[in-house]
């Protein structure tokens, strides 16, 4: 009962995003609002809403205590290693010059910014509502400097995500979002029910239960926008997804889940120490590789993809103290990564000298 509780739990969480992210992107669309800026916001949020309700429901319930912090940690690099690296790998991803300039320095900072707010092992109330402003803050931000580009853009989103060319009526977009939310909270509820007791039961902790399977489940909705987008064609929300979602993550998710919790949500030495400095690490990897002529190529997509699983390689490893961890850790730290690192200064260094 407990896997089908989990299980059921993911199917609601996946299912209610999908109805709220095609009732609120069809209202954005409605207002004119460019697919980028859709992308960075509505549609990111929307499917970032699975994270944001398992979060927040642990951090009430007050058991989980690693889900809410584990649960972002892990959806934020699976979000740019897995998703961004599997929608590369389908088709070239074309990055928007406002994302380099903008929205990724924005994600590296928040990286920086979560990683000095949990130092002293908490993130407190007050760390909360600083983070929930910033995504107040940003929202506002990202919609006033999307610029308008009439009507043309609903017809546009609609298409690409397999409409006929027209909207449907404002009542059916709106009770799609309520309809969605009810999943998500009834999902969200059970999922994290599912995912404690499925650690309790196979003796793992729940910092890496939410690490991999929470994580990646409640990230299908970014699995699926993302990919869908590149298939169609709308790359700007492919990409702008996953930013804006590991944006809304650090900023809305774990702000709101630290102001509901009663002392705050708890950060591990274990996050610290290794999960938050490889999330900062995949998130600095962008900015050259978006920077390099403004793509991200079949090659970086399976250099993401391969570090995503060298990744959750580590931590089951690491989970179950494994013989194999120190020849892997090594390999890894000595070879792997300074490789990596040449090659994208190579590729800056390019970039830089190309007229």
């Amino acid at each position: 009962m407990i896997y089908v509780l989990f299980v059921f739990g993911l199917v609601l969480l996946i299912a209610g995003a999908e109805a709220l992210v095609q009732g609120a992107s069809r209202l954005a669309a409605a207002a004119g609002i460019t697919p980028l800026v859709i992308g960075l916001t509505v549609v990111a949020f929307g499917t970032s809403s699975p994270e944001l309700s398992v979060s927040i429901i642990s951090a009430v319930q007050g058991q989980g205590a690693d889900i809410a912090i584990g649960n972002v940690v892990g959806s934020n690099i699976f979000n740019v290693l897995f998703i961004l690296g599997l929608a590369a790998v389908i088709a070239p991803l074309f990055v928007a010059q406002k994302l380099v300039r903008i929205d990724v320095p924005i994600m590296i900072g928040l990286s920086l910014l979560l990683f000095g707010l949990g130092w002293d092992g908490a993130l407190s109330r007050l760390d909360g509502a600083l983070l929930f402003g910033g995504i107040v803050a940003y929202s506002v931000f990202a919609i006033s400097s999307g610029r308008k580009e009439g009507a043309h853009i609903a017809a546009e989103y609609d298409e690409a995500f397999g409409g006929d060319g027209s909207l449907r009526p404002m009542w059916v977009n709106i009770m799609s979002i309520i309809v969605g939310l009810g999943m998500l909270v009834l999902g969200s509820r059970w999922l994290v029910d599912g995912a404690v007791a499925m650690a309790q039961n196979v003796g793992v902790s729940e910092f890496v239960i939410s690490l991999t399977i929470v994580a990646a489940g409640t990230s299908l909705p970014e699995v699926a926008t993302s990919v869908l987008a590149s298939l169609r064609g709308e790359r700007d929300i492919a990409v702008g997804n996953v930013v804006g979602s590991n944006i809304f993550n650090i900023l809305a998710v774990l702000g709101l889940s630290s102001i509901v919790a009663p002392d705050g949500i708890t950060v591990s030495s274990a996050a610290l120490a290794f999960d938050i400095p490889v999330m900062i690490a995949a998130a600095l990897v962008c900015l050259p590789i978006f920077f390099t002529g403004y793509r991200v190529g079949r090659i970086e997509g399976m250099l993401f993809l391969g570090y995503y699983l060298a990744y959750v390689g580590y931590v089951i490893l690491a989970a179950n103290q494994h013989d194999a961890l120190p020849i892997f850790s090594k390999l890894m730290l000595f070879f792997t990564l300074p490789a990596t690192l040449l090659i994208l200064v190579i590729s800056v260094l390019r970039q830089v000298r190309r007229p």
